[in-house]
């Protein structure tokens, strides 16, 4: 009779568990709505189900307070920001704005004119009587326009250093986006795992109770602590990958090691700007918008503006002067006694070489060569800008159906297996064995839904930057 009954009860579960989970399926998939009916349970076999899920909305651990702080944490865009405004390589990057100004300013001067002085004696040769004294003035005329031509060059390398400076920073923020989803999944994992660990050591209690009391075998026991030794371990592993990626975070956002920092965001609820709707309209707004196909077409023109210098450079130097002379004279041997005549000149004139040899020929031709190498490097960046799109689009549509996927049939069920393995080993239907394995089950299914969710976060960052979203304003 007893045995009807635990069976009885058994199947009663059973068939409320499927019941659950067929409810849960035919329901419309709201992620906020599942976490909420996941936390809202009062016995141990629900609390693993809450546990088990994405981190919800829920008491949370003191250890991963240390790393989580929904409120006053610090979020992947204020992360972006401050490594815009701290990271001391980008600051190094950017001072090469203001070399390239100085530049600028350097090109729009004039050649400085020459002033000459000369003074003639013949004193010291034996004709005390002889001198000449004589001030001149050059002044360098450029011609062929080399001056605007050199003004152009320079502003064009002053927006291509512009646009390169602002290529950095999409870098950067990929990289820092990059980490804080490196941070998220070993967050969730570490939750995840956390409150299995504590689960288990609960079961342990149980268990120890029934090995007292000869209703089961120790060596269920033995295997329950072997397993919490196993967690045990995973979330150490776990924690030290977590502490990894905050240290390099502080790294690359100039964040003092001493200074905490705490995430705020979570894996699963995605705060990045929803993605084009067709990949042809995200290849377009990236042909348009992203700062290094710009910094290519950038250099296009520098190239130009320096062939264009190069050919101005070839037009003759001219020098225009001026001089002002005056000459002394004694006479000795006159018959009138002594005769001393002084003379002013001015003189004028212009000094022109004669490009007989040099005409900046093979400057002409290195300018030319760079114009055809700068227009190959810049068809190949649009290419690679294309396969870049191209690829982070299908990494996150691949994503997105691998989370929705989970998010409606593998985790849901994953938890119901537990559910009802559990409660059929408290009514002694199962062995602690079955409850290892699924449990172990569900840990790796946790896993690969961690995994999607990172990629599904990484790729829709990668997919931004791929597009050429600008970074948050600092």
């Amino acid at each position: 009779m007893l045995f009807s009954l635990r069976r009885l009860a058994l199947w009663g579960v059973v068939w409320l568990c499927v019941y659950a989970g067929q409810a849960r399926a035919q329901s419309p998939p709201d992620n906020t709505t599942a976490r909420a009916e996941t936390t809202v349970n009062s016995t141990s076999t629900d609390n693993l189900n809450a546990a088990a899920l994405a981190p919800p909305r829920r008491a949370i651990s003191p250890t991963i307070t240390l790393y989580f702080d929904p409120l006053q944490g610090t979020s992947a865009d204020d992360l972006v920001r401050r490594a815009l405004s701290a990271n001391g390589e980008l600051a190094a990057a950017q001072l090469e704005v203001t070399r390239a100004r100085a530049r600028l300013r350097q090109a729009g001067l004039r050649p400085n004119p020459t002033v000459d002085f000369e003074q003639t004696t013949g004193r010291l040769t034996g004709s005390g009587g002889e001198s000449e004294t004589s001030i001149g003035v050059a002044l360098p005329l450029e011609t062929g326009g080399r001056r605007q031509r050199r003004i152009e060059l320079a502003q064009a390398e002053l927006e291509a250093t512009e646009a390169e400076i602002a290529n950095r920073e999409r870098l950067l923020a990929v990289e820092v986006r990059a980490l804080y989803s490196e941070a998220l999944a070993a967050l969730r994992e570490l939750e995840t795992t956390e409150g299995l660990t504590d689960l288990d050591l609960q079961t342990v209690r149980v268990v120890q109770i029934r090995v007292n009391e000869g209703e089961t075998a120790p060596l269920e026991l033995n295997l329950l602590q072997a397993e919490v030794e196993r967690l045990r371990a995973r979330r150490a592993l776990v924690e030290g990958r977590l502490r990894s990626a905050l240290i390099r975070h502080k790294n690359l956002a100039g964040v003092t090691p001493e200074e905490p920092l705490r995430l705020r965001e979570e894996l699963a609820a995605l705060t990045l700007p929803v993605p084009p709707t067709t990949l042809d309209a995200a290849v377009e707004i990236a042909l348009r918008t992203r700062p290094d196909l710009r910094f290519a077409r950038l250099n296009e023109e520098v190239a130009q503006a320096g062939f264009s210098l190069a050919r101005a450079n070839a037009a003759p130097d001219v020098t225009a002067f001026t001089r002002y002379n005056i000459s002394r004279s004694a006479f000795d041997d006159t018959p009138v006694g002594v005769l001393r005549d002084k003379d002013r000149t001015l003189t004028f004139g212009v000094s022109v070489p004669l490009p007989v040899f040099n005409r900046n020929q093979g400057a002409q031709l290195e300018a030319q060569a760079t114009i055809e190498q700068a227009r190959a490097r810049r068809q190949f960046i649009e290419s690679v800008v294309r396969a870049e799109v191209a690829s982070a689009y299908a990494r996150y549509e691949a994503a997105r159906s691998a989370v929705t996927t989970f998010e409606q049939g593998v985790i849901g069920r994953s938890n119901d297996n537990i559910r009802v393995i559990r409660a059929a080993y408290d009514l002694g239907e199962f062995r602690i064995t079955d409850l290892i394995n699924e449990q172990r089950r569900l840990r790796e299914a946790q896993r690969d839904f961690t995994e999607a969710l990172s990629e599904q976060y990484r790729a829709l960052a990668d997919l931004q930057a791929a597009i050429g979203s600008a970074p948050p304003q600092q």
